[in-house]
């Protein structure tokens, strides 16, 4: 799981493999494979490098 800051400051866990699409709209926009949208206040780069590694503890497990 991936730890994201929600824009009214709530810290909330996402499964990584559920992200279909990052976006930057200014905010940054994560759309799970569910459909629903989350709006967070981490920028589509930090995004990127919190999956990345969450790969990397997987694969070190």
């Amino acid at each position: 799981m991936i730890e994201v800051t929600k824009l009214n400051g709530v810290k909330i866990l996402i499964n990584p493999h559920l992200l279909e699409v990052v976006e930057e709209t200014p905010d940054t926009v994560l759309t799970l494979t569910t459909g629903r949208k989350i709006i967070v206040k981490e920028s589509r780069q930090d995004i990127k490098n919190l999956v990345k590694l969450y790969r990397k503890d997987i694969l070190a497990e």
